[in-house]
């Protein structure tokens, strides 16, 4: 990853509204693009483990569906 560059997920497609990520000074750094002041600022080791959790189903229960 370079340093700097924002970069997207490839499933975000052409849409505008996506979650990008970059590295900056050894720390990832996360915001979304139609909110690009508000930036949330981790560790390498910390970003890995929420990406794991992600992929595991850890956060499932927090998804609500509206009908």
């Amino acid at each position: 990853m370079s340093s700097l560059l924002w970069q997207k997920s490839s499933f975000s497609g052409s849409n505008a509204d996506c979650v990008e990520v970059r590295a900056d000074a050894g720390a990832i750094e996360l915001r979304e693009s139609d909110e690009g002041d508000v930036i949330v600022r981790t560790t390498a080791r910390n970003f890995a483990a929420f990406l794991q959790g992600t992929q595991a189903g850890e956060f499932d229960h927090l998804v609500t569906t509206t009908a």
